[in-house]
C-alpha cells in the first residue's frame, strides 16, 4: 500500500515571472523561501511558503504554451485557500484590483467560496473555513 504523508507543493509555471511574483507574494502574501535564476534554463524557480510551510513553487520558463483554463480543461483544476473570512478576504482583492466571482454555498459542507484567477488565468479558490 502505498504510504502518502501530505502534499510536498504545488509548481506553477507563469509567462511573466515578476508580475506572478508580485501577485502570490504582494497580494496572496506568500513568504519567499529561496529565488534562484537557473541560467542554462533561462528560467526562475522562487520557493514559496505559506505560515511558515513550503507550499508553492514558482517557475518561468521562456515562451511556454498556453494552457486552456475555460472551458474547463483536463489537468489540474485549481489551487485552494481556507480563509477564516470571506468577506475580508474579498474587500482586500478588491482593494487590490483583483475581481472575485460571486460567492457560491457549497451544497455538500455548505461552507462559502469564490474564485479569482492569477496573472496566467490559473483559477484561485479562497475556501471559509
Amino acid at each position: 500500500m502505498l504510504s502518502l504523508n501530505k502534499v510536498h507543493h504545488i509548481a506553477i509555471l507563469c509567462s511573466d515571472y515578476q508580475k506572478s511574483k508580485t501577485f502570490y507574494t504582494e497580494v496572496l502574501g506568500l513568504t519567499i523561501i529561496r529565488e534562484i535564476y537557473r541560467e542554462e534554463r533561462q528560467s526562475y524557480k522562487l520557493d514559496l511558503a505559506l505560515n511558515g510551510t513550503y507550499i508553492v513553487e514558482l517557475f518561468s520558463f521562456p515562451n511556454p504554451p498556453k494552457r486552456p483554463s475555460r472551458p474547463e480543461a483536463v489537468g489540474l483544476r485549481h489551487l485552494a485557500f481556507e480563509v477564516i473570512n470571506l468577506e475580508e478576504t474579498v474587500a482586500f482583492l478588491n482593494s487590490k484590483n483583483i475581481e472575485s466571482e460571486p460567492i457560491r454555498i457549497d451544497e455538500t459542507t455548505e461552507k462559502r467560496f469564490t474564485f479569482i484567477a492569477d496573472p496566467d488565468l490559473l483559477p484561485i479558490e479562497f475556501y471559509e473555513r
